[in-house]
């Protein structure tokens, strides 16, 4: 057991599956461990690398292990998949782990902090809300047009739903369970504003999320999420890394020396590129308002290049610009 210099982990919700290996990557022990068991054995095992995917747990896994003077490497699941021998089972799983940890040229995640783990646990529950929120809105419009009620477009209008029930000769049932259903829509409204408030409160005592909010138009939730997900950006070798990494870089398809520029690759964080892009657009639609060098920029590609594609231009370099303050304790100068 003295010579194990890298322990795979397979995880899981009860049972974890380990596959050790010695520096010439001889298997020298396999087991099967709970919870608790994975405590106590590595909090006595020597000092020595251990490997796991990113998935449910891994993060404070990763911590856990870490406190015990261990180094700890998180891989994407996208990359360990190719070393999965033919027959899949915890322990080939574990051990693929291994093989692809070993790798030179392999991508490793950073773990997350206690406090960037719930930063992102409230931007999930605040998105699966306004999803909840937008369904039974969108459930509203949708019953009132059977009736021949159509109501203009938006979440506004449920607010003055109750007039615009009492205007038109509805089945009580119908009114019983739209009322229902707009009560719920206050309800989920009540319960976002609740946590955009929690977000803001987290943010102010960021210092990265404060600079963060000094580029144009980036408001607390695409600066808190960004904190949250970046960390402290030393992960990342440049901004261009981290624009790839949530994939608003071109995707390549080469062959024969001749190198094919697609469109984006959309790996990565879908929310970060999401709220990158919509920021964008926004941007552009008030760039008559902006000055400074980025409206130049803008304003330059906008006369090259179509709208879909300045967006997509202008949130790769807001990512970058993201990643430059966040790793240089600066802040956005837009006339520099």
């Amino acid at each position: 057991m003295d010579t194990v210099t890298l322990v795979g982990i397979d995880l899981g919700k009860h049972r974890f599956h380990l596959h050790g290996q010695d520096k010439r990557g001889k298997a020298v022990f396999r087991k099967k461990l709970s919870r608790k068991q994975l405590v106590e054995f590595f909090s006595t095992f020597h000092p020595c690398t251990e490997a796991m995917e990113t998935c449910a747990g891994a993060h404070h896994t990763a911590r856990l292990l870490a406190s015990f003077g261990h180094n700890v490497k998180l891989i994407s699941p996208q990359f360990v998949r190719p070393f999965v021998k033919s027959n899949k089972n915890d322990f080939v799983d574990a051990e693929a782990i291994c093989e692809a940890a070993c790798r030179p040229a392999m991508h490793f995640v950073t773990p997350k902090t206690e406090s960037q783990q719930t930063l992102s646990t409230l931007h999930r529950v605040r998105e699966s809300l306004v999803r909840d929120r937008t369904k039974a809105v969108n459930q509203i419009h949708g019953f009132l047009l059977e009736f021949g009620v159509s109501l203009p477009i938006g979440s506004a209008t449920i607010r003055r739903l109750p007039a615009v029930l009492a205007e038109h000769p509805l089945p009580p049932k119908l009114v019983a369970i739209i009322e229902r259903l707009r009560l719920h829509v206050k309800y989920l409204e009540e319960q976002i504003g609740q946590l955009e408030r929690d977000i803001a409160r987290q943010v102010s005592d960021d210092e990265v999320g404060q600079r963060l909010m000094t580029i144009p138009g980036i408001g607390v939730i695409t600066a808190s999420v960004l904190s949250s997900e970046m960390g402290d950006g030393k992960q990342y070798r440049c901004g261009r890394d981290f624009a790839a990494a949530i994939g608003l870089v071109p995707r390549q398809h080469g062959t024969g020396g001749r190198n094919n520029l697609l469109g984006i690759s959309r790996r990565g964080d879908k929310n970060i590129r999401r709220l990158l892009v919509t920021y964008a657009r926004a941007y552009m639609i008030r760039l008559d308002k902006q000055t400074g060098r980025l409206a130049d920029w803008v304003r330059s590609m906008m006369t090259r290049r179509h709208s879909n594609v300045v967006a997509c231009a202008l949130a790769n370099k807001l990512a970058r610009t993201a990643w430059a303050i966040t790793t240089n304790h600066t802040v956005f100068e837009s006339h520099s």
